[in-house]
């Protein structure tokens, strides 16, 4: 395990120097991809009907919230949910 790490820290750091950025900016844009791969991989089964929303929040860890968000972002349609009662004003006159 630790000859593999090394190899991956010394590819990180030939990579930072060729592309003249940070090693941490490095492993986040790695974090991103890997990020952005799972979610496209849950939204083909969320499109196909095959997995819930609960369950692809558990998986990826997000909150629902950031979930529609990223449906809404990505244009794809789902369904919306309204909130009763909380829509409603009272106006006063004084």
């Amino acid at each position: 395990m630790k000859p593999n790490l090394s190899k991956v820290k010394s590819e990180i750091e030939k990579l930072a120097l060729e592309a003249n950025v940070t090693e941490l900016q490095i492993v986040d844009q790695l974090n991103d991809f890997f990020f952005n791969k799972k979610v496209n991989e849950n939204l083909k089964l969320y499109k196909k009907g095959k997995k819930k929303v609960s369950d692809i929040t558990k998986d990826l860890k997000i909150s629902p919230r950031k979930f529609y968000a990223i449906l809404e972002k990505k244009k794809i349609q789902h369904k919306k949910y309204n909130k009763t009662g909380s829509s409603e004003t009272s106006e006063t006159n004084q």
